[in-house]
């Protein structure tokens, strides 16, 4: 009993979850990079391993949550690395500045449009049609936006790392099948379309369309933040 107490006591430690977490993480990318296969992306793999975990154990995921508060702080700076690697490859995306605004705020436009229209089509209630409406920008934006238009916050986290998934899995093979070969291009189209997920699976395409997919993440979530309230307006 004493032992079990004791282990119990370990697990719920903040040093054994960070651990746990950096090496779930660590081994889940390994693995897809050894395989290459689109659903075993690390981040699949790790939420899956680590949501059962904690069932299994009985942990809080409040508990969880504050053991790894330094990860949270990283992820902050990894903003201003983004940044950086813009600055890196300004001379790259000079001259698209035009292009690049006009083409996330129709692929901004067209995102909630869809949502909308779907949730016409089949009656879905105005709260999740809401929720579901930034879909396509990073969590703490697309949260915020759903929280303020009458939407479910925790639906919206839920739509924000599916679309990320999806765009990070498919995006790639969708962008070769329509022959879109342009670094500038393929780095919009990902982080636009499915935010960090997508411009982490950019960065691995190249420095380029990772420095493109992280300035896309920053413009679509303005964007969004603009058309939401613009569309929920004039349509309700």
């Amino acid at each position: 009993m004493i032992m079990h107490e004791a282990l119990g006591e370990f697990c719920r430690s903040e040093l054994f979850l960070l651990t746990m977490t950096v090496g779930v993480y660590a081994a889940a990318r390994w693995l897809y990079v050894r395989t290459r296969f689109g659903l075993l992306n690390p981040l699949i793999v790790s939420m899956a391993v680590i949501i059962g975990f904690l069932k299994l154990t009985g942990i809080e995921y409040s508990t969880y949550y504050e053991a790894n508060g330094i990860i949270n702080f990283m992820l902050g700076l990894s903003v201003v690395a983004l940044g950086y690697l813009l600055y890196e490859n300004l001379e790259h995306i000079r001259g698209h500045e035009v292009s690049i605004l006009f083409s996330v705020f129709v692929g901004s436009l067209v995102g909630v449009l869809s949502v909308v229209g779907m949730a016409l089509l089949f009656r879905v209630d105005h709260a999740v049609m809401v929720s579901l409406e930034p879909k396509s920008v990073t969590t703490p934006i697309a949260v915020e936006l759903s929280r303020q238009t009458g939407g479910i916050p925790a639906l919206t986290s839920v739509a924000v790392i599916v679309v990320g998934l999806l765009g990070s899995i498919l995006g790639p093979k969708m962008l070769r099948v329509i022959g879109v070969s342009d670094p500038v291009a393929r780095g919009l189209a990902l982080g636009a379309g499915s935010h960090a997920v997508g411009t982490a699976r950019a960065m691995e395409m190249g420095t380029i369309e990772g420095a493109v997919g992280g300035a896309a993440i920053a413009i679509m979530g303005v964007m969004t933040a603009l058309v939401i309230p613009l569309v929920e307006k004039i349509l309700f």
